[in-house]
């Protein structure tokens, strides 16, 4: 199982070092270019403080910078536990793991929460 193991202790060190090093104080990361440029969030702000918030064991804080980012991890966990899986008991991983329509769905979900959360009633979205 080495490859679901690199990428498991690999978004490990990610979250350490964004737990680590706080998104909150300026400086440490470069600002969001979709908002620096246009004024309005992006599907991501607010991701990097969000993760940092759960690294900290603060989900309320997380859900109210990024929840699209929140919602996200459980998903992610378990993807990567049926890779895993499959890893290990040596199977191979189907090319069609997630299905198009999966996919399909996941894009409409953050155009539609990327539009939202830039909406005038949109900003309990906003980070």
């Amino acid at each position: 199982m080495p490859v679901p193991l690199g990428a498991a202790v690999a978004a490990g060190a990610a979250v350490a070092f964004v737990g680590a090093v706080d998104p909150n104080e300026p400086g440490h990361y470069p600002s969001c270019p979709f908002l620096v440029l246009t004024g309005l969030y992006c599907p991501g702000c607010g991701g990097l403080r969000a993760v940092h918030a759960l690294a900290h064991g603060d989900p309320v804080t997380a859900l109210g910078l990024n929840p699209l980012v929140v919602a996200a991890v459980p998903l992610l966990a378990v993807l990567w536990g049926r890779w895993a899986l499959r890893s290990w008991r040596g199977e191979p991983v189907p090319a069609g793991a997630v299905r198009p329509a999966h996919g399909w769905a996941l894009l409409a979900l953050t155009v539609v929460f990327w539009v939202a959360r830039n909406l005038p009633h949109g900003e309990f979205l906003a980070p």
